[in-house]
């Protein structure tokens, strides 16, 4: 069942980040990020998917309103992740379709995403689910003091 995120979700957000994407950051940093993300409603879209049986969170979405000069306003997705065991169940297919049923009810006409180049499953995972690969970039990360 998908249903949205709550802050009492946050150990297996956290652990859904670690094993599934490899971002091992500090659960209390993520909890204080995850209160100030669900505060801004307008702002971001968060669901996750629980077994209706045994409670346990088995993936999550996360996206944001993504607005520039050059094109309508879309949402992008930051992360979608379904824990391994429970992967090619369509788990993240009825993530992503609760997303794009979210966005076409509040007026985007476009979703899209990044993922990273190795991870080649993800890709066919994309593409099966009818998103279009059109570019190839790089990431530029400067660390700030």
């Amino acid at each position: 069942m998908i249903r949205s995120i709550m802050t009492t979700d946050i150990d297996a957000l956290c652990k859904i980040n670690s094993e599934e994407l490899g971002y091992d950051y500090p659960r209390e940093q993520s909890l204080t990020q995850l209160r100030k993300i669900l505060n801004d409603s307008n702002h971001y879209l968060l669901a996750l998917y629980e077994d209706e049986t045994t409670k346990k969170i088995l993936g999550y979405v996360h996206a944001e309103v993504y607005e520039e000069i050059y094109a309508e306003p879309t949402l992008n997705v930051l992360a979608l992740a379904v824990v391994r065991d429970n992967q090619n169940s369509g788990i993240g297919t009825q993530l992503m379709s609760w997303l794009e049923n979210t966005a076409v009810s509040k007026g985007y006409k476009s979703i899209r995403l990044n993922s990273g180049m190795s991870r080649k499953s993800a890709h066919e995972f994309y593409e099966h689910i009818n998103y279009v690969h059109t570019k190839n970039q790089k990431k530029f990360i400067k660390k700030l003091k």
